[in-house]
């Protein structure tokens, strides 16, 4: 894959993780800025306008939890990633809750950390495929695939592109069961089974933006043992 004029920034503290990034980004030809603590990065994502930011958890002056919580409450939609080590799993739930894309646990493969960073900038630029009609309603809910937006109740709701590529995948297959594996797949691009906590925690946000109830909900219901099945 050619990343052709794509920009990655990397905001991390740790000059060895930058390298290894900045060394697995060439190859691919994106453009790669960098910023070593949380103030940097968000300055970086005014001034830069990247197409995908990598965001290590613990970082100087503002931590990456700060920073993710921010660049979503400020509205930017821009697919993150976050850079986490191994002892930082419960950082991990809450940075997908507050609105992070994925996660890498370091030390990370350069090979998966250039298939992540790929599958999310190809996602970013579509809808999942099959998807043909450009809306959808359903009682207290409506969807609209070419702007992008979704009303609960007649108000907006602000969805990341995750967030809106998942629902938009579920809402188009009502009654379908879908498993992890295959929201993986066709929602973040993956073509192996990864840790599949990433999609329980786009559910759990997703629920908590959509639904009338987020623990009795109405729209996304779990299907134990398999994955959700969208019940508009």
């Amino acid at each position: 894959m050619s990343g052709g004029n794509k920009t990655i920034l990397t905001v991390e503290d740790d000059a060895s993780t930058r390298e290894i990034v900045r060394l697995a980004c060439e190859p691919q030809h994106y453009t790669v800025l960098e910023a070593t603590t949380g103030p940097e990065g968000l300055e970086a994502v005014l001034q830069g306008t990247p197409d995908l930011v990598l965001l290590d958890i613990n970082l100087p002056g503002m931590s990456g939890l700060d920073v993710c919580r921010k660049l979503r409450a400020d509205g930017h939609k821009i697919p993150i990633i976050m850079l986490t080590a191994k002892s930082d799993t419960i950082d991990v739930v809450v940075g997908l809750e507050l609105g992070a894309d994925d996660y890498v646990v370091k030390p990370f493969e350069v090979r998966e950390l250039v298939a992540r960073i790929g599958a999310h900038l190809r996602r970013a630029e579509s809808i999942p495929g099959e998807i043909v009609k450009e809306r959808f309603d359903f009682p207290g809910l409506s969807i609209d695939l070419r702007r992008r937006q979704v009303y609960h109740n007649d108000q907006e709701v602000q969805l990341t592109l995750t967030e809106f590529n998942l629902l938009a995948l579920l809402a188009s297959k009502p009654g379908q069961v879908m498993s992890r594996s295959e929201l993986l797949r066709r929602v973040w691009g993956y073509e192996v089974e990864i840790e599949t906590r990433t999609v329980d925690a786009h559910v759990y946000r997703l629920r908590r933006k959509i639904e009338p109830n987020a623990e009795h909900p109405t729209y996304i219901h779990s299907v134990p043992g398999i994955g959700y099945r969208f019940a508009g």
